[in-house]
Order: C-alpha cells, then structure tokens, then sequence
C-alpha cells in the first residue's frame, strides 16, 4: 500500500513519487536525503548529504531510464547492465562481470536483479526512525533477496539488513555485491581512501582496459602497489579529474577486524562498513582517464569500492573455479548488515563502526548531534 509521512519534521519516508514513470522511495531526515528507484533494482541513485547539498554518487550524462519502457535496437550478448547503467549504487546477484551460463542458466553482465522491479512495504514510520523492506526474485535463479532500509534521527547514515534465501532444493552458487561508485563533482578535487583491507590483487591484463593504474597481476600490502613501469603508487590517492590518467580493477581483503572504507574529498565524505565473514573482498574499480567508445564514449571519471563475496569481475564460473563463490544451501537463508555514513572529513579515518561512527586519527570528531565533538561519534553533516 502507498505510504507517505503525514509530517514535515524528524525521519520521512514515502514511496508515493514517481520519476520518468519509474516508482521512487524517499527516506530522509535532517541530516540525509536517500531516493531508491524501485523499478531500477531498487538501487540507491541519491545519497544527499543536507548540510552541503553533496551527493558522492556517480550521476552519467544519460540520466535515470525505465527499462521497462525502452527497447534496444539488438540485443546485446552481454545483457542489459551496461546499456541503462547511470551511476548509483546496484545490488548485483548471482554473477559478478561479463555475460556467462552456470548450471543451464545464462546471466547477462552482473546478473538478473538490479534492473527489475522490486517490492516495497514501509515497516516503520515516526520522528525518530523510518525504516522501508525491499524484496525482490531472481528470473532464472530461485533467490529470494530482502533488503530493509534504515534512517535514525540525529544521523547521517543508512542501516541495511538483508536476508538472502534460496528457495530451490538445490545447493546454488553465487556471486553477491554492492556496487557502489563515486563520481563528479565530489571527486573533482581529488580525494583519499582508507580501509582495513590489507592486501591487494590487481586484476589480470583486460582486453581494452589500459592504460592500467597498476601492473596486471601485481599481489602486495595496501595502499602501495607497482605500476606497470616499476614505479610505486599510492592507490589511496585519488588523483583530481583534471591530471587523472588510468584505469584499474583490483581486488581488496584481508580485512583487519571490522571491513569499512572510507573516501573522502576535501569537504565530504562517504564511509561504508559491513560483514568480512559475507562481503569477503572490496572490489575497486577506476576509470580515470576518459574511455571512447561503448559504454562510456569519454564522459565518465569514477572511483567505485565494492563489498563483494567473491571475485574475480570474470563472472561466476570463474569465482566457483577458484574457490571464492559463496554457496547457498537448498531451502538455507543467510543475513548480514551493512551501513553507509555521510560525514565531514576531520582527519585521517581510522574507523567505522556498525553504529554509523566514523573514528578520526586526530582529536577532533563531529557525532551524531552536529552541535557537539568527542573522541568518537556518529557523523553526520
């Protein structure tokens, strides 16, 4: 049933709005603005901060389109991803990268569900806390995939908790991620990344994707990794759009303690934590130096950093034979937690925490009430 707060104060949500004939879910509060379009695998297209009117998110020219409502000229034999792709934050399930077939079931780039429908029910509505359940079906793979959204009053975070099911009576493979990218102007200054992740592996050589940021195949210790001249780079540094040169697909892990990133641009940040036992590696993807031709025709300049439960970005087949695919038992589920955080950078960051706190190397911390600092607190803008 459509739902919409009656106030105009504290948490907010509504599900009521619609965008280019799409449905759109809205969840704010005074700190944060969220807008999920349901009908494009409820992804994440907005992640406003309210205090500086910034949104991190990656926005292509070619804007939000209802796939629903539009139909290709061919179609592609890598599936749909690509052609509708206009930034944002997509939750990717069972595979992970170019179009493959597992088991009978052919899978189109990054899988069957962030490009249809999902369902909504609004599961908590007052000033202090709005919370929405997501759920979708997998087409040709029997995954049942519930995600519900959180926003607190006070705080500039998102809390989601998810419960992944498998239906069928058999045991099912799996790739699952959040892809997550970053874009202009947020990254037009340039900007840093930390994380726990310690070690890193650089992608093998890609057909078309050079020049590389790193040497193709490089293993060693984040941040520093050997590009493909000998010389070290420091990945942590994202350099500005106007110098940038390069592209990269590496793969984050070894997680020490609790999995968080954070990327920060000199006025704003964005931090995520989740589960290292279900999001076993952060994925970061880079295309920094203006690729021509499809799907990106020299217009796009981003950073992504990617919970994911396995790699590579080859596709499932190639996670199973490596080991790193998460297995589903028949009729099994399985649920982790996730969240994501606006702040002011004030700092190196040093941590995350399933709170929505973002720990800073030096004294000075904002909390969860702007007005007031510690030595930890939830950030918000």
């Amino acid at each position: 049933m459509a739902h919409t707060s009656d106030r105009r104060y504290g948490c907010r949500v509504t599900d009521e709005w619609t965008f280019r004939g799409m449905r759109i879910a809205i969840l704010e509060n005074d700190h944060l603005r969220v807008v999920i379009a349901l009908d494009r695998g409820a992804e994440i297209v907005e992640f406003r901060s309210k205090a500086d009117d910034t949104d991190p998110l990656l926005r292509l020219p070619g804007g939000l389109r209802d796939p629903r409502a539009t139909v290709p000229s061919i179609g592609a034999s890598g599936g749909s991803f690509l052609d509708f792709y206009a930034g944002g934050w997509q939750e990717i399930l069972p595979n992970g990268g170019p179009a493959v077939t597992h088991r009978g079931a052919e899978y189109g780039q990054h899988g069957e569900i962030s490009l249809v429908p999902w369902t909504i029910d609004v599961l908590h509505d007052d000033p202090q806390q709005v919370s929405v359940r997501c759920r979708v079906r997998g087409l040709r793979t029997p995954f049942l995939l519930e995600r519900t959204m959180t926003i607190r009053a006070g705080q500039a975070a998102l809390f989601l908790d998810e419960r992944l099911t498998n239906e069928s009576g058999d045991d099912l493979d799996l790739m699952w991620g959040h892809h997550v990218a970053f874009g202009r102007p947020f990254l037009d200054a340039g900007a840093r990344i930390w994380t726990s992740a310690r070690a890193i592996v650089a992608e093998g050589p890609m057909a078309g994707f050079e020049p590389r940021r790193v040497r193709p195949g490089h293993t060693g210790t984040w941040p520093i990794a050997t590009a493909p001249d000998g010389s070290a780079i420091d990945l942590s540094v994202v350099p500005d759009s106007a110098s940038a040169v390069g592209r990269e697909m590496s793969y984050l892990s070894d997680f020490d303690g609790d999995a968080w990133y954070a990327i920060a641009s000199p006025a704003h940040g964005f931090a995520m934590r989740w589960d290292a036992d279900m999001f076993k590696y952060l994925w970061l993807w880079q295309e920094l130096t203006p690729a021509d031709g499809y799907p990106w025709w020299k217009r796009v300049y981003t950073v992504a950093l990617e919970p994911w439960t396995s790699f590579p970005t080859l596709g499932l087949p190639e996670a199973v034979r490596r080991g790193t695919q998460l297995v589903l038992p028949a009729g099994a589920s399985t649920e982790t937690s996730l969240v994501a955080v606006s702040f002011a950078p004030a700092g190196d960051v040093i941590g995350v925490d399933a709170d929505g706190t973002v720990s800073f190397g030096l004294p000075h911390v904002v909390t969860g009430d702007p007005t007031s600092t510690g030595s930890q607190g939830s950030v918000a803008r």
